[in-house]
């Protein structure tokens, strides 16, 4: 988008002085995001919102402004900074909280956190600092009403409904890819009755109902440039309610694998131990005793659950002809199927070891 545009809608909201400089995000496939530097220094982030993702986009902001005004009231009473600690939407000089341009588009913008970095990659260091950070993030919003909030994505984390767009792509097989993928939907098959672990937990009650991010990578953590420390967790346009398990799951899924997704050689992937160890350690600390037995015990099922249903869904989209997930090469999402379900194999081997960490923790 050219700068001419980008200062139209700029202008539409209550910047503290003139836009000076837009730089484009490189990073994130969902959004269009740009760097908007001020005339008096500050900074800010002026984001498209993928309507085509998101097709509530109102839903979506309630609950951004649901969930970080309540942290803004928490972090003060702990005697924090709450435009470091929790993302501040910047509304509109018409005092909404989104603008809508003459083609549809929705824009909204953010406070800039400054002094903090976005991490691609980490070690075990680092990655225990992200888990506080995720932790700490729940335990603030452990008694949030999360049945206030709006299913943004539905089904986003319904192991059992995603089971069962896989067999209905089986059964169309709309780009005749099935009978050259038998294995691996057997494999999905063959597991078919765990599905409904945390579903099913939630309807019986015996796992909590939770406000919970839905997207716990890394890179969706910032960290303090200063201390090392994970100061505020962003991207929250999926937090939705749902189980902690979730979180815990998708986090360990892609921070304690011991290859990208999309690794061919399959030998070379395993979920790293020490990774989930360190993991696990940083996300109970952040916790700080927020949630109950049941829930931490069944951690490492929620690894297990998240990996399992991102394998599935890389599956149903490779036999739709790879209409979701963006692909480089014809199959990619095969290869990334194959390798969750890796993943998933040495998770079952290991569910002893992954246990025993989890109860080193639990107090």
């Amino acid at each position: 988008m050219n700068e001419t545009a980008l200062r139209e809608i700029a202008a539409q909201f209550a910047f503290s002085a003139e836009p000076t400089a837009f730089d484009l995000c490189e990073n994130g496939h969902i959004n269009g995001t740009y760097f908007v530097t001020c005339a008096d220094g500050r900074r800010y982030i002026l984001q498209k919102i993928n309507t085509h993702v998101f097709k509530q986009p109102d839903e979506v902001m309630a609950n951004i402004i649901g969930v970080t005004e309540f942290l803004k009231e928490k972090i003060e009473a702990a005697g924090g900074d709450p435009e470091r600690e929790t993302l501040t939407v910047i509304g509109t000089v018409e005092g909404g909280v989104a603008y809508v341009d003459a083609e549809g588009g929705y824009w909204r913008a953010y406070l800039y956190i400054e002094g903090a970095t976005s991490h691609q990659s980490a070690n075990a260091e680092l990655l225990a600092r992200a888990a506080r950070a995720f932790g700490h993030f729940q335990r603030q919003l452990a008694d949030y009403p999360a049945d206030t909030l709006c299913e943004t994505i539905p089904n986003f984390h319904n192991t059992v409904s995603r089971m069962e767009n896989l067999k209905a792509s089986v059964a169309a097989d709309r780009a005749g890819r099935a009978a050259s993928v038998a294995d691996e939907i057997a494999f999905a098959l063959a597991r078919e009755a765990q599905c409904g672990f945390i579903v099913g937990g939630i309807a019986a009650g015996t796992l909590p109902l939770r406000v919970t991010h839905n997207d716990t990578k890394l890179n969706n953590i910032m960290i303090d440039d200063v201390t090392g420390e994970g100061i505020c967790v962003i991207d929250l346009d999926t937090v939705m309610p749902g189980s902690v398990l979730y979180d815990f799951g998708d986090a360990i899924r892609f921070g304690a694998s011991s290859a990208p997704e999309d690794e061919t050689d399959l030998n070379k992937v395993y979920v790293r131990t020490d990774l989930f160890d360190a993991f696990t350690a940083g996300f109970v600390e952040g916790l700080d005793g927020a949630l109950t037995e049941a829930e931490l015990r069944a951690l490492p099922m929620g690894a297990w659950m998240m990996t399992f249903e991102v394998g599935i869904r890389f599956l149903a989209d490779y036999l739709d002809g790879d209409v979701y997930f963006r692909t480089h090469y014809p199959t990619q999402n095969l290869d990334r199927a194959r390798n969750q379900f890796k993943l998933v194999a040495d998770m079952e081997s290991k569910m002893d070891e992954l246990d025993a960490i989890v109860a080193k923790y639990i107090r």
